[in-house]
């Protein structure tokens, strides 16, 4: 008994000589507020963002993204993977019971055999039949099975997590190219219209040319236009199949299938989000809990590393009986119980390189916890500097379009009176496409920074009330207006 104890003595002691868990303490420390804080402080959850943006037609992309994405599925699917092994690890922390039942025949087939086994005319063959219940456990001195069930439960968690953030990536991806798809829509209807409007003042310029009033380097000036203006037709074509193509994918159908609905890109609006207290982003972010739940999930795997170091008892019981006929086996039972302890003694460092190898693991994932933090926080920043600064570009970019459309309108009707060169109607068109362009992209690059908030906060969390002082109807009115040659807008 004495050796036994000096064994479990000297591997109490090569454990207590392991090295300690180390800290994971997350030193980040939240601002207090964001820089381009927004100026409201209403706070409103909403989970169904993607609603605020006034398309009923992208919540029903969104459901189809959720039926038909097969990244979506196969992250459903790991979670499930991480289940299941969950089940597997906490298996060990109670007992393992069997039951065996066994038939054996032993038949001699030449020579005289052995005592159990004569070869007689009267004893052809031995049989013996038995059965026998068994129950073992391995007793969790250290901790070692509770803390790699705890592992694998922090890593069902983070399966989750990485689910919620495949899922959050997909729909903001569906909304951009959603929202994008229909900017193409929109610059391909302006680009149409400009051609046409291009085509109306290549007649007037035509007719002018006829009579001998307009020169021919004038004539050969418009029909460059115009066909600067033919060639933007098929490359906003080309970027809008493109778009849908992208779209497609993350719905998981062909492109043939798709239907985008008639909602019209000027009918888009965005909601005002505030951003919240930078210290709430940290509940708020699937990926941030998810870093956070494979940061815990290495700690387990430090104390089940540490505890392969020790030595383990196992415990088993078995009630069993035998006999050499069937009718007899339950007429002689008996029982077992076994105790076995097993210390690691030498193993070349490979237990200790285990246990080095799980408290490394673990400060890679305390800092890649600390770097998603830090990265949140940038993606709040960025989108929220993003919408402010954008909003102050659309308010100059608003009375840009209108003043282009009035030079254009007026330059034209002064060139028909012939109190106006060709090169200002040129010079003023040109103004004109470029400010109904920058228009669409500006709402375009809006509409995405809102998205992006929403993404960066975690999806559905700080709606405002709509905010629709940006579709002012005058604006709206000016994009893409076709120019008659009357010079008046329809």
């Amino acid at each position: 008994m004495k050796p036994s104890l000096s064994l479990l003595t000297l591997c109490l002691l090569l454990g207590a000589c392991s090295h300690s868990t180390p800290d994971d303490h997350n030193d980040v420390i939240a601002p207090a507020t964001w820089q381009s804080a927004p100026g409201q402080a209403r706070h409103q959850i909403n989970q169904q963002w993607w609603q605020q943006f006034g398309s009923t037609d992208l919540e029903h992309l969104v459901n189809q993204a959720r039926l038909g994405s097969y990244d979506l599925a196969a992250a459903m699917a790991r979670v499930q993977q991480a289940r299941a092994s969950a089940v597997i690890a906490g298996a060990p922390l109670l007992p393992e019971v069997t039951l065996a039942s066994n038939a054996n025949r032993e038949k001699l087939l030449r020579g005289k055999g052995y005592s159990q086994l004569e070869a007689r005319d009267d004893n052809q063959a031995a049989d013996y039949f038995d059965t026998r219940l068994s129950a073992s456990y391995e007793v969790d001195f250290w901790g070692g099975k509770a803390a790699a069930h705890d592992s694998t439960l922090q890593t069902l968690k983070a399966s989750e997590f990485d689910r919620d953030t495949v899922e959050l990536t997909l729909l903001s991806s569906v909304a951009n190219s959603y929202v994008q798809a229909l900017a193409l829509d929109e610059q391909l209807r302006i680009a149409r219209l400009n051609l046409a409007n291009a085509h109306s003042v290549l007649d007037v310029v035509q007719t002018r040319h006829d009579a001998g009033s307009a020169t021919a380097l004038e004539l050969a000036q418009q029909k460059s236009l115009v066909a600067s203006q033919q060639r933007q037709v098929p490359r906003v074509e080309q970027q809008t199949r493109e778009a849908r193509i992208t779209l497609a994918v993350l719905l998981g159908q062909p492109v043939q299938n798709l239907t985008l609905g008639d909602t019209p890109f000027t009918r888009l609006h965005w909601p005002a989000i505030g951003g919240g207290l930078p210290s709430e982003l940290l509940s708020r972010r699937p990926d941030i809990a998810s870093a956070e739940a494979k940061l815990v999930a290495a700690r387990a795997d430090i104390t089940v590393a540490r505890a392969a170091m020790l030595p383990n008892l196992t415990l088993s019981a078995s009630l069993g009986s035998g006999a050499d006929h069937f009718s007899d086996v339950l007429r002689s039972p008996f029982y077992t119980l076994t105790a076995g302890l097993i210390a690691p003694i030498f193993n070349n460092g490979r237990l200790g390189a285990e246990r080095d190898k799980a408290t490394a693991r673990q400060q890679e994932l305390l800092q890649t916890y600390r770097a998603s933090i830090i990265s949140a926080f940038a993606d709040v920043e960025k989108a929220l500097n993003s919408s402010n600064g954008l909003d102050q570009q659309r308010q100059w970019q608003d009375e840009e379009l209108k003043q282009a459309q009035r030079a254009f309108d007026i330059a034209q009707d002064r060139y028909k009176a012939g109190a106006e060169m060709l090169l200002t109607v040129l010079e003023t068109q040109r103004t004109l496409y470029q400010a109904q362009d920058q228009y669409v992209q500006l709402r375009l690059a809006r509409l995405q920074a809102s998205i992006a908030l929403y993404k960066a906060l975690g999806g559905g969390w700080g709606t405002y009330a709509l905010d629709n002082s940006h579709a002012t109807a005058p604006v709206a009115a000016a994009v893409g207006t076709r120019l008659r040659p009357s010079a008046k807008r329809s």
